[in-house]
């Protein structure tokens, strides 16, 4: 998520579902939080940092594809939100450790329960896909 797509979704108006009431909520904002988790890089770096304190370099290995400036953001953000805490060690270079706080512990079960879903489905998916990629060459050629 770019730094001006978060300040047009803080800024603009949302509708919440009528069950959600508490301040709290309506000040975080769902859709806000629901974009930090659903980013293509914040569950990789979450499922990782569930198996431990990981060092920067470990993470980065950890996460296929994922560049040095993306893993700084995507840590720098979770800390931020509170899911991910930062250890410091006063070494030459200093060491600093990632782990993830209580509120990022919190989400490893609904993390379980999504790759459970995408396993299950992950076939069906694939297979409609195929169906819709097949339907749309055909459309094509009859333009």
């Amino acid at each position: 998520m770019s730094v001006t797509h978060i300040e047009v979704t803080r800024g603009a108006p949302q509708a919440l579902p009528s069950a959600v009431d508490s301040p709290e909520v309506v000040e975080c904002g769902i859709r806000d939080v629901l974009d930090r988790i659903g980013d293509r890089w914040t569950l990789l770096v979450c499922i990782e940092l569930t198996q431990g304190v990981r060092r920067f370099r470990e993470l980065q290995r950890a996460v296929p594809g994922i560049s040095q400036r993306m893993l700084t953001l995507t840590v720098r953000r979770l800390e931020r939100d509170g899911m991910v805490q930062r250890r410091v060690f006063p070494t030459v270079p200093p060491r600093v450790e990632y782990s993830l706080s209580p509120l990022g512990r919190s989400i490893s079960g609904p993390i379980r329960v999504l790759a459970a879903w995408a396993e299950e489905h992950g076939a069906e998916i694939a297979a409609a896909r195929r169906r819709w990629d097949a339907s749309a060459t055909e459309e094509q050629e009859l333009e």
